[in-house]
């Protein structure tokens, strides 16, 4: 298939899209495969690496300030969730180090290294790079050393009036022990000199900071001289700690956080409402295994010692920082600062170009598909489908997949309203999206107390899959009408993930979607599906069934070619099989923003293989694979990234572009646009190294062309 490059803003040649690779391995197919022994890379070393190359737009002076500052707030969220979600192994294999005296595996060791130079690196950009930038800027956080008398006596009044009531130190000693340290809280621990009031010697205070209170406060602009100067919380608080403790003496303190292992562990097996339990749980979460421990580069050896001690940590997952404690809390400055100089050029998504506005879609989607292509194209498009169907009298039965879709969600209402005018609802709620719990069970309450079918998919599986369904009656028929998408049914994430939603009436995949809903609802044997492709129980067969193909065409001498974008690679059986595949000829591109274990250009093993991450302004969600062999071509759009658990833990759903028009624009601006991009695009290296786009100011890039693209079409 001829397919053009990504026009419209960084144009390139046609050519053959089976011959997108390096022209020189495009010869003579290998002989016989190698056997596939090299070693894979570290899955946590990689997602750290993934973290280094968003902390990299922070970097770049080109992408406005209020942007960068941005991009290091995303980089200490995901290391909050590294924390959270995967170091309980590796702190207890450190603790069992310590207590008997060796030392650490070198790959531990090597994790534990990478993690410290990347915060340490964070930090310095914060210090010596931002602040300074925004200091140009006219934008300062003013430390206690550097406020006017004016400002301190302002800061003095909002503290005696709105934070001081609200804080509660605890003096340690045996009648007040350690107090329970929630997850991510901010606290200060004291050192303190005198007496108590019983004339004993507990010297040592823990003071929690409430999340309630905001973390930065402007000041008044009388006192600021033209510019926005800005006063953190902590700085607040440091400066009013000897006020907490009269008669006595302050001599030391710190900020410290601790991060908590916060996946919630449900026996799914053995609970007799799932929904409660995790209710139930979801308090207990913020108090799991302690992961990290974060303090000032100041905090004296005895109190952090102290705090290691309390949380049994070990040294290694002791982070000191220079600055806050908890830079995800100047987010808050984006927003406080408001300068739109200072912040990318707003896009405004184009309503969709394959619906006409105002026109009914379900007589659009009778006539043909319709892709939706987030966040270039609105989401808009898919709200107008749902509301269409709710204010329809001929509509019966609206079924939709929930995973993330928000606390403050229109879809959700929607469904609520379709209830209310006597349509059958059925809504598939995954209780267990992570870090969603609670919006989800509120939802799911919420629609069943309306009269919703609200269930929860499969035990031990998460429903990952995302679906729409409406069944309409016209004439003496029903008729089903679909939205399947490669992401959330969540109308923020919508304007900065990159993701595809497709839209069709198409009878065959309409029906494999009321065969999926009837299984997950009443989970009988799954009928044979015609279009759709269902993890667990094919999706994972089929991907090693088309890359075998893929291979045998190779070694026969035709041409073969497989190009997946994925957010993550990490599982092994389908690493294997692109090995295989590589080394019996075909060409192979992969483009995978975060985790991924495949050494690639890797000398008599993986050469044919090239993998490539491409970070931008929006996050690259889309999942796109690829398979042509010889004469045949599979193009299929998912839900799934290329992981185990997506594969064979999840329910997850592929399925093919059937029109030629749609299946052309998916290559044209989901993998050729991507496969040029020489701006965002980073490529990965045989041993995890990443280097960084060759022309990160003016190359061609994929997302800056496609925001051209749609801005000129519309």
């Amino acid at each position: 298939m001829t397919v053009a490059g990504a026009s419209d803003g960084g144009t390139q040649d046609q050519q053959d899209f089976h011959e997108e690779g390096n022209p020189d391995l495009n010869s003579e197919p290998a002989p016989a495969l190698m056997p596939v022994l090299q070693p894979l890379l570290d899955r946590d070393l990689s997602i750290l690496a993934f973290n280094e190359r968003v902390l990299y737009w922070a970097m770049r002076t080109d992408v406005p300030l209020l942007e960068r500052l941005r991009f290091l707030t995303i980089v200490s969220s995901n290391l909050d969730e590294f924390f959270e979600v995967r170091a309980a192994p590796q702190v207890t294999a450190m603790r069992a180090a310590q207590e008997q005296g060796v030392a650490l595996p070198q790959a531990l060791q090597a994790l534990v290294d990478h993690a410290h130079a990347l915060v340490a690196q964070q930090y310095r950009l914060y210090n010596e790079s931002i602040i300074p930038a925004f200091m140009q800027a006219g934008i300062r956080l003013v430390p206690h050393r550097e406020r006017t008398a004016a400002q301190r006596e302002w800061v003095r009044n909002y503290f005696i009036k709105e934070v001081r009531p609200l804080l509660m130190p605890v003096g340690l000693d045996p009648a007040h022990p350690f107090p329970k340290v929630a997850n991510k809280t901010l606290n200060f621990i004291v050192r303190l000199q005198g007496r108590d009031a019983f004339g004993r010697h507990n010297d040592v205070a823990i003071l929690r900071v409430p999340r309630a209170l905001p973390r930065l406060l402007e000041l008044p602009a009388r006192m600021c001289g033209g510019k926005r100067m800005f006063v953190s919380l902590t700085s607040m608080v440091r400066a009013h700690l000897q006020d907490l403790f009269p008669g006595r003496k302050v001599l030391e303190c710190s900020q410290f956080r601790v991060t908590r292992h916060s996946d919630l562990a449900v026996d799914e097996e053995d609970v007799p409402n799932l929904r409660q339990a995790l209710r139930q749980g979801l308090h207990h979460r913020h108090y799991g295994m302690a992961a990290r421990l974060e303090v000032e580069a100041g905090c004296p050896d005895p109190l952090a010692q102290l705090l290691l001690t309390q949380f049994s940590l070990p040294p290694q997952v002791l982070f000191r920082v220079e600055g806050s404690v908890n830079l995800v809390r100047l987010a808050q400055l984006v927003d406080l600062v408001d300068k739109p100089q200072l912040l990318f050029p707003v896009w405004r998504p184009v309503w969709p170009r394959g619906l006409v506005e105002g026109r009914s879609i379900f007589a659009q989607l009778r006539r043909r598909d319709v892709l939706i292509h987030q966040p270039f194209e609105s989401f808009d498009g898919v709200l107008a489908l749902l509301r269409e169907a709710v204010n329809d009298p001929r509509v019966l039965a609206i079924k939709q997949t929930v995973y993330r879709t928000g606390a403050d969600s229109e879809l959700m209402q929607l469904l609520a309203e379709a209830v209310r005018r006597g349509k059958e609802v059925m809504a598939v709620v995954e209780l267990k999206a992570r870090f969603d719990e609670e919006a989800n069970i509120n939802w799911a309450e919420a629609l069943e107390d309306v009269g919703a079918q609200v269930v929860y998919g499969v035990v031990g599986l998460k429903t990952h899959a995302k679906m729409l369904l409406v069944t309409r009656r016209e004439g003496r028929h029903l008729r089903r009408y679909g939205h399947l998408s490669t992401g959330n049914y969540n109308t923020r994430t919508a304007r900065v993930y990159t993701d595809l939603g497709h839209l069709t009436a198409d009878p065959a995949m309409t029906a494999d979607m009321d065969a999926v809903f009837s299984h997950l609802a009443n989970q009988n044997h799954m009928p044979q599906l015609q279009q759709l492709v269902m993890a667990p129980f094919a999706l994972h067969d089929q991907m090693l069934a088309y890359m075998a193909q893929v291979a045998e065409a190779a070694r026969r001498g035709q041409s073969a070619r497989i190009v997946v974008k994925a957010n993550a690679l990490t599982d092994e059986a389908l690493v294997r099989g692109l090995v295989e595949a590589g080394q019996a000829g075909a060409d192979i591109d992969l483009i995978v923003r975060g985790a991924c274990i495949l050494p690639p250009q890797l000398a008599g093993y993986t050469d044919r293989i090239r993998v490539r991450s491409v970070i931008g302004r929006f996050l690259e969600h889309t999942r796109v694979f690829y398979f042509a062999w010889g004469e045949e071509e599979r193009l299929l759009l998912s839900s799934a990234d290329w992981m185990s658990r997506n594969m064979l833990r999840r329910v997850e759903l592929a399925w093919p572009v059937n029109n030629p028009q749609l299946r052309q624009q998916i290559i044209d601006e989901c993998l050729v646009a991507y496969l040029h991009d020489d701006r965002n695009a980073w490529s990965l290296q045989a041993d995890g190294r990443y280097l960084p786009p060759p022309q990160p100011c003016e190359g061609h890039g994929a997302q800056q062309a496609l925001m051209q693209r749609y801005a000129a079409a519309s």
